[in-house]
C-alpha cells in the first residue's frame, strides 16, 4: 500500500480517538497545520505539523495510555516511519517537538504555567523539563528551532469547534516531499 493511502486510512480508522485533549488525533493534526499555514509558514513545516503526531494513531495502543502512566514515544515511532518516506525537513520537527516541550518547560515559566493538564501530564512521562546539559543539546541541533515553530503550532491545535480543511486538502500537500512517488 502506498504511504498517502496508508496515512489516510489511519487517520480515517483511529483519527476520532482522543488523547486527552478536547480535540481528536484528526483534528489535532488538522488544526496544527492549519495554524502553521495561516501563519504563513512554508510547506514542509505545515506537512510536519499534519503528521507531528501520527505515531498515536501506528502505537497500537489505546487512547489512555498517558492516564496508565505509559509514554509511547510516539514521536519516536511516528518517525522511524515517516523517515522511511519523508526527509528530515519533515520528520524532524515532529521527531523533537515533546523535546521542544521539555525545553519551553525549561526555559519560559509562562509557558509551563499554559499547558493543558493532559500536557502536564505526558510532560511528566516524557521526563519534565529540560536540565541545563539537555538544553545545551537540543540548541545545538540542526531541527531545534524548527521543532519550537512547530511545537507552537501543535500547541494550538486544542480548539474543539475550529472548522480547518479536511485531511485530503494536507495529503494533497505531502507528495512533493515524498522520497518514493507515491
Amino acid at each position: 500500500m502506498q504511504v498517502l493511502e496508508f496515512i489516510a486510512r489511519k487517520f480515517s480508522e483511529l483519527g476520532d480517538q482522543t488523547y486527552g485533549e478536547q480535540v481528536t488525533q484528526r483534528q489535532h493534526a488538522l488544526q496544527s497545520a492549519y495554524f502553521a499555514e495561516q501563519a504563513g509558514a512554508g510547506d514542509a513545516m505545515i506537512a510536519a505539523c499534519f503528521l507531528h503526531d501520527f505515531g498515536h494513531l501506528i502505537t497500537g495502543k489505546e487512547e489512555s495510555i498517558a492516564e496508565q502512566g505509559i509514554d509511547a514515544q510516539h514521536e519516536e515511532l511516528g518517525a522511524r516511519f515517516l523517515a522511511r518516506h519523508f526527509p528530515p525537513e519533515i520528520v524532524e520537527p515532529g521527531r523533537l517537538h515533546v523535546a521542544a516541550k521539555r525545553y519551553l518547560c525549561a526555559t519560559d515559566a509562562a509557558y509551563y504555567e499554559d499547558l493543558s493538564p493532559a500536557s502536564l501530564q505526558s510532560l511528566q512521562l516524557q521526563g519534565g523539563a529540560m536540565s541545563t546539559a539537555e538544553i545545551a543539546d537540543f540548541e545545538s541541533g540542526p531541527f531545534f528551532q524548527a521543532a519550537i515553530e512547530l511545537r507552537r503550532f501543535d500547541d494550538l491545535g486544542k480548539e474543539p469547534d475550529l472548522e480547518t480543511p479536511p485531511v485530503e486538502y494536507y495529503l494533497a500537500k505531502l507528495p512533493p516531499f515524498l522520497r518514493e512517488k507515491a
